[in-house]
């Protein structure tokens, strides 16, 4: 059966970095989701692939429908995980990644259809704090009282790590990646 792949950690520990090209093997049979969220978009990001980009109201109106599998605010901004795409993708036995946040992940676990999924939840987390800070500037795409914000959300989502069965530290980017592939072989190509 087909399962999500719930990856999470702090705004810029490096997630994509980590799972970009792993989830691109066929023999993990995996897909992304693209989430939908009101946040700007940045110079390097493409509609579609990277976000959904939207207004506030258009997220409203998403979460008012019922088409939002999961949701949360960060940072001044709605995310979330539109409903069609997931059902579709695991009807059709493809492994569905998700990179959300902590409140999207309690919100799956909560529910009951998706539990039957069996969810493999994965936190990724930064080696330090002030390595966190160091990335996020070096992203270039924020104001500093925003990497403040980033940062005291951070502290609050590593104490959240208990809800994963796996976490990962990223310290050097090849021994994350190669712990991911070491679980994905694991818990996905279970015969």
């Amino acid at each position: 059966m087909a399962r999500l792949v719930i990856i999470c950690g702090p705004s810029g520990v490096g997630k994509k970095t980590i799972y970009h090209n792993i989830i691109k093997q066929p023999k993990y049979n995996c897909v992304y989701s693209v989430s939908m969220t009101t946040r700007k978009k940045r110079k390097d990001e493409k509609e579609g692939k990277d976000y959904f980009f939207v207004t506030k109201k258009q997220f409203m109106y998403a979460i008012n429908h019922g088409l939002m599998l999961e949701y949360a605010t960060y940072i001044d901004n709605f995310y979330g995980t539109p409903k069609k795409f997931i059902d579709t993708e695991i009807k059709k036995g493809i492994n569905v990644v998700l990179e959300i946040e902590i409140n999207g992940l309690k919100q799956i676990l909560a529910n009951k259809f998706l539990q039957k999924t069996n969810p493999l939840t994965i936190f990724i987390q930064p080696a330090s704090f002030a390595d966190l800070k160091k990335r996020l500037m070096h992203r270039h795409t924020e104001k500093l009282s925003i990497i403040k914000k980033r940062i005291e959300q951070a502290k609050w989502e590593v104490k959240a790590k208990k809800l994963f069965k796996y976490v990962i530290t990223n310290k050097e980017i090849e021994k994350a990646q190669k712990k991911l592939i070491d679980i994905f072989d694991k818990e996905l190509l279970k015969k």
